[in-house]
């Protein structure tokens, strides 16, 4: 079987048998030992015991191997590269086209990867990520399923908009402030600016960033009546809204007025919990990215208010996602990439599992947990039938060391191979 090395290929149209010497299916709480995975025209047909060859369809041994639903992640940057986050007046330099290229490249890197699925929820260049989802569907590019949100919608100087001490605002383009607006009424035309140019779902700033110059972490931004006209656009047209919240005001801002998952979430209290809890709220919580920044930023002399401001929130974080989890909260995998290579996803996993989740838990929130939320379930997320094609594969087994999924050996989307064992 050929590896998908070139564009365009005819998306979504591979049939293969997959022999798997263990399959995890993304909803059952048990592995199956030596299944085979039938694949049709890009979708699961059916997944049978043993290991089958079907009559006329390619076959694809897997016995020593364990495969699962290809993984998604629900907080990613395609546009963005993981060494700009200490400068980033390069966006008041670069090209559209500029940045089109470095998200080719990193959503191949997160295929690659094993993620078959991904929510782009932002970028400052705004609409880099549309036009690669769109690029990916019609087999012009390779990558992850993609749902894209455009451009953050922010208050101005918030989280979300780049003014930067040193730059006068004369020097930041217009095109990466298209989501910047004050007061309910200007965001609900943002909102629906962004529904009408694309978003599969909108992404609000409602408190300020770890990674920010000034202010606060987790210091509150969009008031919960900004959020609530976003929301209200958003749900009105079918889409969700993903809240960025540090702060444990702003946490509860967001879910008080409907946001659908809460990205980051560092300092949860209590009441978030249980608000979260009530109302279905996902969290995703990026509890890896912390030790990256740490390790790297100081060897790379990231500023020292960034280090200082990620110190005093990632173990905050970590502290809340044993809480919620263990509450029940609804916990979706999300790994806020780039602010640490594309390609680096599942570095996430081991943490999960050190702070509450069982190895089958962190594996669900990447994969039924994730499509749910997304509202994909129907598509993506598990490997029963009607499902895309989309599997991957790693050698051993992740349900007695997750770190195995840091290095995918296989990546099928929709039946088509983009990676196989070199041996």
């Amino acid at each position: 079987m050929q590896v998908v090395s070139a564009v365009p290929y005819q998306a979504d149209s591979g049939s293969v048998a997959v022999q798997c010497g263990k399959l995890i299916d993304g909803v059952a709480a048990q592995a199956q030992d030596l299944a085979t995975v039938i694949i049709r025209n890009g979708r699961v047909e059916s997944v049978q015991p043993g290991a089958m060859s079907p009559n006329g369809m390619p076959v694809v041994d897997l016995k020593q191997y364990t495969c699962l639903p290809g993984l998604i992640d629900m907080h990613t940057h395609l546009t963005d590269s993981g060494h700009e986050t200490s400068d980033l007046s390069v966006y008041y330099k670069r090209t559209k086209a500029e940045q089109g290229a470095i998200a080719r490249e990193s959503a191949r890197s997160t295929l690659l990867a094993g993620f078959t699925g991904a929510r782009d929820v932002g970028t400052y260049i705004a609409w880099v990520d549309r036009d690669l989802r769109d690029a990916i569907n019609q087999g012009n590019a390779v990558g992850p399923r993609m749902q894209v949100a455009g451009y953050y919608l922010t208050i101005p100087a918030g989280g979300g908009d780049l003014v930067i001490p040193g730059h006068a605002e004369s020097e930041i383009p217009p095109q990466v402030r298209m989501g910047v607006a004050r007061g309910p009424e200007q965001f609900r035309q943002k909102a629906e600016q962004a529904v009408a140019g694309g978003a599969d779902l909108l992404k609000v700033i409602a408190s300020g960033a770890v990674l920010a110059f000034g202010g606060v972490p987790g210091e509150r931004e969009m008031m919960p009546e900004e959020i609530k006209a976003v929301v209200d656009v958003a749900h009105a047209h079918g889409i969700k809204v993903a809240a960025h919240a540090h702060g444990a005001q702003s946490i509860k801002d967001a879910i008080l007025a409907g946001a659908d998952t809460i990205e980051h979430a560092s300092l949860i209290d209590d009441e978030g919990i249980r608000l979260a809890q009530e109302h279905g709220t996902g969290l995703s919580m990026d509890v890896y990215n912390g030790d990256w920044i740490d390790t790297v930023g100081r060897a790379e002399k990231w500023p020292e208010e960034f280090l200082r401001k990620n110190v005093e929130t990632t173990e905050a974080q970590r502290q809340g996602f044993t809480k919620a989890h263990a509450a029940g909260v609804d916990i979706v995998y999300g790994t806020d990439a780039a602010v640490y290579p594309h390609g680096l996803n599942a570095r996430q996993f081991p943490i999960m599992v050190q702070r509450g989740m069982t190895p089958m838990e962190a594996i669900q929130s990447a994969t039924s947990l994730a499509a749910r939320h997304m509202g994909w379930d129907d598509r993506i997320g598990s490997l029963q039938p009607g499902r895309f094609g989309d599997l991957i594969a790693v050698k051993g087994d992740p349900l007695a060391d997750i770190t195995r999924l840091q290095d995918v050996a296989v990546v099928l989307k929709g039946g088509l191979a983009f990676k196989l064992p070199a041996e």
